[in-house]
């Protein structure tokens, strides 16, 4: 009916889970968040799903509607052909609490990983405009996650004790790419967050709703930075010749 909306929407946990049929009225300007709290308004009041801002910008109802990984508060119903019925999921590459609720505890795990930022000694904290737009971008992330579980290293391969994933290496280019920033993140990158894994597929950048050039500006200068310490024969043998870096 056109002036209905219906879902099919997981219950459960990952393991026990089973997806459940919901009906509910279609409402001017809805989005999915908004038809997942008609269901729990009209049917389902313990359907677990988190949210905060319902304004695109919090990072919380992360979810998969139709098998992509989407915000749920910024993915419009009218979207979808009258009729249709909507899936909606909670992100593959972590574990379920509840429902559409996951639990994303491993990446903070990750975050504590990367040293902060180390102003240089004696700065005047003076740049260029130009300087600050290049990490600009890379602070706009609102920690969805979408990008780590859409990352093929981690939702299909589940290296995650071998890998940082793309919401990570963003953070290291933040802090990499600063120009006031005196610290170290090469040997993290390699050894630690695993950038060897990524294979640049862009599917990161596809979905991230800040709209960060994730593979083009982050990953991509933090592979070659990897490479030009670790991979460049004639840098690698100056640095044995010099003792340095």
């Amino acid at each position: 009916m056109a002036d209905e909306v219906k879902l099919s929407i997981h219950r459960g946990t990952r393991e026990s889970g089973t997806m459940v049929e919901y009906t509910v009225p279609r409402q001017p300007g809805m989005v999915v968040l908004d038809a997942i709290h008609s269901v729990q308004a009209l049917h389902a009041p313990d359907l677990a799903c988190r949210w905060n801002c319902k304004a695109g910008k919090c990072g919380s109802c992360s979810g998969e509607v139709n098998g992509k990984p989407r915000l749920m508060c910024m993915d419009r119903i009218d979207r979808y052909p009258v009729g249709e019925t909507i899936t909606v999921r909670p992100m593959k590459t972590f574990p379920v609490i509840k429902d559409l609720v996951c639990d994303v505890s491993w990446n903070f795990q990750v975050n504590k990983k990367i040293p902060a930022f180390q102003p240089r000694k004696d700065t005047d904290w003076k740049f260029s405009q130009a300087e600050a737009d290049r990490v600009q971008e890379f602070r706009k992330c609102i920690e969805c996650f979408l990008c780590q579980d859409v990352c093929h290293v981690l939702r299909d391969h589940a290296k995650k004790d071998q890998f940082g994933g793309p919401r990570f290496l963003v953070r290291v280019a933040g802090l990499e790419m600063h120009p006031l920033d005196d610290g170290d993140r090469i040997d993290l990158l390699r050894d630690e967050l695993g950038i060897g894994l990524c294979n640049i597929t862009k599917c990161c950048t596809e979905v991230c709703p800040e709209h960060i050039t994730i593979t083009d500006n982050a990953i991509i200068p933090l592979k070659e930075r990897v490479v030009d310490r670790h991979y460049d024969p004639v840098l690698w043998l100056w640095r044995k010749l010099t003792g340095t870096k």
